[in-house]
């Protein structure tokens, strides 16, 4: 087991003899904007890739509350902090000059960073020789964002976040239709230099929405961009710093290349994606064995990926009409009885959530590969939301559990990733 992983595990003791204090002046922002230097567009939604672009990361909803006011983005993030950023590179796209690109999420813009040649781009870095037709995205991490307020187990909440970003590409892919595949095998030493992000903002892993260019050869790019501050504030964080360098370099990794296939109907699929929201309670509601049926399809299709790690699916049904209660994986039932006030305690005593909900699900793996099974249990928590909201069912992430407690109620040893609940 990761060493990471073991020492940033919740406990009962744990969560009250080391709670959180937030040092609220020293808040991060959670925006990245380039000087106006650089050239930016405004994403003009009447266009279809501009749109396709805003499907991805942009804004939809503002939340007011006393003394706090933030925005809502088609990607959910642990305490809507968003540490992530998105980059990408279009070749041959319609009205997108070919170049290199930062997603500048406050402003529905994109700043052009690098222009690119036909004979080069950001494939080497990615692993292809030839020139690829379409998008490169990558996705970083600006790691204090989620620190300032969760401390060491912040690089758990980038990975599932960062997975998450991808799962929303993923997401708006399917509405052109295109397969995407995730890329974890890429040269995140050479490209943190070039894009200047000094160790404060690192990338995590790559998606390619994109084909080959027959015998079109290219180079990989070469520039040198400066430091812009992608946070305002920050702390170092050594001990995140370190799992981040010990799990830059996937070992051993298996391609899985059999794509996805989903069965969603385009204008409510855009719908939803527009619409996500994370539920911040239940009320007990139950739903039906066809649409639990439907939501399991969706978050167990195969995940295109250059390094795929087995996740474990568990889910706990407390509400499902004509299903009995119990914990279910791999499509059959593998403990009977009711644990909907168990679930509820093992994510941290939220029973609002756990509990209350229609299903409790928790996700586990005993992969090698620290930030492909992360990323990949992201990508499948927003298939989940995903889902589940086509069907008018409410979803919600929760990156906080009993670590031990949860291996023990599911009954193995794996590491525990992330736990979700749906519901009405």
């Amino acid at each position: 087991m990761f060493w990471y992983h073991e020492q940033t595990k919740h406990t009962y003791e744990s969560v009250r003899t080391h709670p959180n204090y937030l040092d609220w002046e020293s808040q991060p922002s959670t925006y990245k904007n380039y000087p106006d230097t650089y050239p930016k567009r405004r994403l003009d939604l009447e266009k279809k890739e501009d749109h396709f672009l805003y499907h991805i990361a942009g804004l939809t909803a503002k939340k007011s509350y006393p003394g706090v006011e933030y925005y809502l983005r088609t990607n959910p993030s642990a305490g809507a902090l968003y540490p992530n950023e998105l980059y990408f590179q279009a070749r041959g796209i319609e009205e997108v000059e070919d170049g290199i690109y930062h997603y500048e999420v406050s402003t529905h813009s994109i700043t052009l960073l690098a222009p690119i040649s036909a004979k080069e781009g950001l494939e080497p870095y990615l692993g292809y020789d030839v020139a690829m037709q379409g998008y490169l995205f990558l996705a970083s991490a600006v790691y204090y964002r989620s620190s300032w307020k969760y401390k060491n187990r912040a690089f758990r909440y980038c990975l599932l976040d960062a997975g998450h970003l991808l799962g929303s590409i993923e997401a708006a892919a399917l509405l052109k239709p295109h397969a995407v595949q995730m890329r974890y095998i890429l040269d995140r030493k050479k490209l943190n230099l070039m894009f200047g992000f000094e160790k404060r903002e690192w990338f995590l892993s790559g998606a390619v929405m994109a084909v080959p260019i027959k015998d079109q050869k290219v180079q990989a790019i070469e520039f040198s961009l400066p430091f812009v501050d992608a946070s305002g504030t920050f702390e170092p964080n050594f001990l995140i710093e370190r799992a981040y360098t010990e799990t830059m370099h996937p070992i051993g990794c298996k391609k899985a290349i059999q794509a996805p296939k989903f069965t969603y109907q385009t204008s409510k699929l855009q719908e939803t994606i527009f619409t996500r929201r994370s539920q911040r309670e239940f009320k007990g509601g139950a739903i039906t064995k066809g649409q639990f049926h439907y939501i399991i399809e969706a978050i167990t299709q195969p995940v295109l990926s250059d390094c795929d790690e087995e996740v474990s699916v568990y889910a706990v049904l407390n509400r499902v009409l004509d299903m009995p209660l119990g914990i279910h994986k791999d499509d059959t039932f593998i403990k009977y009885g009711d644990f909907a006030k168990e679930a509820g305690y093992l994510c941290l005593e939220q029973y609002s959530l756990a509990q209350q909900g229609a299903v409790t699900f928790f996700l586990t793996s005993k992969g090698k590969n620290y930030q492909a099974l992360y990323q990949k249990a992201g990508i499948i928590g927003h298939r989940l939301y995903i889902a589940s909201l086509y069907l008018g069912i409410g979803c919600s992430g929760i990156g906080a559990y009993y670590d031990d407690e949860v291996n023990t109620f599911v009954g193995n040893d794996e590491m525990v990733l992330y736990a979700l609940a749906i519901g009405k």
